[in-house]
């Protein structure tokens, strides 16, 4: 028998007990969908017998990890629609179960051929977050192939049988070259590349309705545990449109968000150009020593765009304010001086100004719903201050400015003057820079608005993407512990809170800027695991926020590792690994 701890309960359930037995017992107790459970602080599948004493708890579709199993869950199960309706058949390989207590051992791999008068998919390729939506392309085997509408109609009508069937998800551990073989025969050569620089001896895969898949996290029970659902064409691929994690039972109205699709579709192309569209092409390219040439061209294309930027800015005429925003960690400060620098070349004299000196005083600040100053709102600014003194200065006039004490909570004034001359213009840095409430005063056309982000261009493979989110939490956990002597675990604590802040007030209004900006460099994360990986196994079991440390470990091992001497002193990098000739 195995004793367990349940919401304050003491409970006893023989060995061999499933998480989902019991996950069906306390159903009635959640809102939402059950996805995982956790023993002791560690996630664990639901279809998983339950191996130890402890306490158990139990992860939902509105809490991150069960959203995020939610989300992998409908892509598999749209993965395997897509193949069944477009015609691509696979043979299935047999899988069999080794009684000495070993992993489950594949015997061969999967023979694939063409229903007849389907329309063969080559490949699916998820490539990144649009809203609410997923986007992915798909690549058809010859030029022959179906109307995308009609087909994404028969591929949804396919999904809600898979869903409405409530067929399981298996897991299955098998042999790392034989995973590779597998996807290789039908196929997946992105699988193929990834598990090439694989160290482990043995790999988890998941099986669906005979379809098999590998996915870089945990897969629900089974379909039935699967919400609403569309899937639509959108540009030059699809929309795989799913519910939030804050309203996990009902689908988002989608918002066509036409300037980042524009962004990402560029720098995935450019990625590609390169041969760089996955891990696996990253592994191999520095596994072969040219991550020195590959870190220099992608610094060149980064201040080519920068410099691209600077010339729309000279070309209108009329700018006096550049307004840049963008969510944490995405380099706003080394962009605001490599921009300014490049804007210098074309004669004009950047001023900079942070709208935190325009903090309102820290007895002023709102209150979030927990009773915690919210510096992330529009009212912790003193709007009509900031307002007064940009039209002042745009009308020529000499004005001081306000000096922020963090320590004191108090707006000073301290000297500093400020007057604009006829070639001078101000670069302004901060969270609400797009959201015309904070420059309601300023006419729109003296206004230039860049939104900056870092929009990761690789994926792990055809199916998994790299989320920017992870990609920014890597990079602001490296700087805060560096910069402030932050624990990975109270950065990791803090993180949803700032994702929240993102949503209210950044996100929004990105559509409204005039340029994007992609700060991802293609090469960083090898670069950043030297400097998180420490920090992330310093997070003890004992602690709430080891489930996500063990995550962010698990997924920076796909990736070789790279020394952060060859990055530039000017690149992006250096704000957060340290080095920058910029004071950031």
């Amino acid at each position: 028998m195995y004793h367990l701890e349940i919401g304050g309960e003491k409970k006893e359930y023989p060995k061999g007990t499933t998480y989902a037995e019991i996950a069906w017992e306390y159903q009635g107790k959640y809102e939402h969908p059950i996805m995982l459970a956790s023993l002791n602080g560690k996630l664990r599948e639901l279809f998983k017998p339950v191996e130890h004493d402890g306490k158990l708890e139990f992860i939902t579709s509105a809490d991150t990890a069960g959203h995020s199993t939610l989300v992998r869950g409908m892509i598999f199960v749209m993965m395997r629609a897509m193949y069944k309706v477009s015609g691509r058949i696979f043979n299935e390989g047999r899988i069999t179960e080794n009684m000495g207590g070993k992993p489950d051992t594949m015997v061969h791999g999967k023979a694939e051929h063409e229903s007849q008068g389907g329309h063969m998919i080559e490949r699916v390729r998820m490539e990144y977050s649009i809203g609410a939506g997923l986007y992915g392309e798909i690549d058809w085997r010859t030029d022959k192939h179906p109307d995308i509408v009609s087909f994404l109609a028969q591929v949804k009508e396919e999904m809600k049988h898979l869903i409405a069937s409530d067929l399981p998800f298996y897991k299955k551990t098998v042999g790392t070259e034989q995973a590779a073989h597998l996807f290789h025969e039908v196929g997946m050569y992105e699988k193929e590349k990834l598990f090439g620089y694989r160290l482990v001896s043995n790999t988890n895969i998941y099986e669906l309705d005979g379809f098999y898949d590998y996915y870089y996290g945990y897969m629900p029970k089974s379909t039935g545990v699967l919400p609403v659902f569309d899937l639509t064409a959108y540009e030059d691929g699809f929309l795989l449109l799913m519910p939030e994690k804050k309203t996990p039972d009902l689908l988002t109205e989608f918002t066509p968000r036409k300037k980042l699709y524009n962004v990402l579709k560029q720098s995935n192309r450019w990625a590609q150009s390169l041969g760089l569209g996955n891990v696996g092409d990253l592994n191999r390219a520095i596994s072969q020593g040219s991550v020195a040439e590959m870190i220099l061209v992608q610094e060149a294309y980064q201040e080519k765009e920068i410099a691209k930027i600077a010339e729309q800015i000279y070309a209108r005429g009329n700018v006096k304010f550049v307004m840049i925003a963008g969510p944490t960690s995405s380099g706003k400060t080394t962009f605001s001086h490599r921009l300014s620098i490049q804007l210098r070349t074309l004669g004009l004299r950047p001023q900079p100004i942070a709208v935190d000196d325009y903090f309102v005083n820290r007895e002023d600040t709102p209150l979030d719903e927990n009773g915690n100053y919210n510096f992330e709102v529009l009212e912790a600014i003193d709007v009509e201050q900031f307002n007064h003194d940009m039209v002042a200065l745009l009308r020529g006039e000499r004005v001081e400015l306000p000096s922020f004490n963090f320590k004191t909570g108090k707006r000073e004034y301290k000297g500093i003057y400020k007057e604009l001359g006829a070639e001078d213009i101000l670069v302004i840095e901060g969270i609400h820079g797009l959201n015309d409430a904070l420059s309601y005063a300023l006419p729109r056309e003296s206004k230039f608005k860049i939104y900056i982000s870092a929009l990761t261009q690789l994926n792990v493979d055809e199916h998994n993407r790299i989320s920017t989110t992870d990609g920014r939490l890597i990079r602001r956990m490296v700087r805060d512990a560096r910069t402030r002597g932050t624990a990975a675990k109270d950065t990791i604590a803090m993180w949803p809170s700032v994702r929240r802040g993102e949503e209210e007030n950044i996100f929004p209004f990105q559509e409204d800027a005039d340029v994007m900006f992609n700060s991802a460099l293609i090469y960083e994360l090898s670069v950043l695991k030297q400097f998180a990986e420490p920090l992330l196994f310093g997070i003890g079991r004992e602690c709430a926020e080891y489930a996500e440390a063990k995550r962010l470990l698990k997924f920076l091992n796909y990736f070789l590792g790279v020394s952060s001497e060859g990055v530039p002193n000017n690149s992006i990098l250096r704000e957060f690994v340290g080095g920058s000739c910029f004071k950031v």
